[in-house]
């Protein structure tokens, strides 16, 4: 898995409010995780870090997969 000093502070923050979301990304393969953190570093606000994980399986229009 990545290692936790490469993750952005405010997306281990709320994926660490979400479990099932945090399982969910831990078993997705290296690049597929590598893209989600990549699109994260340019999030600038905690409301809209929140909306991405939220989004990453929830929302079918803008999931990631």
């Amino acid at each position: 898995m990545i290692d936790n000093s490469e993750l952005p502070i405010g997306f281990t923050m709320e994926l660490a409010q979400h479990s099932d979301i945090l399982t969910r990304f831990a078993g997705l393969t290296e690049p597929e995780r590598n893209r989600i953190v990549n699109g994260a570093r340019s999030i600038e606000s905690r409301e809209e870090m929140r909306n991405y994980v939220e989004s990453m399986f929830h929302e079918p229009k803008n999931s990631f997969f």
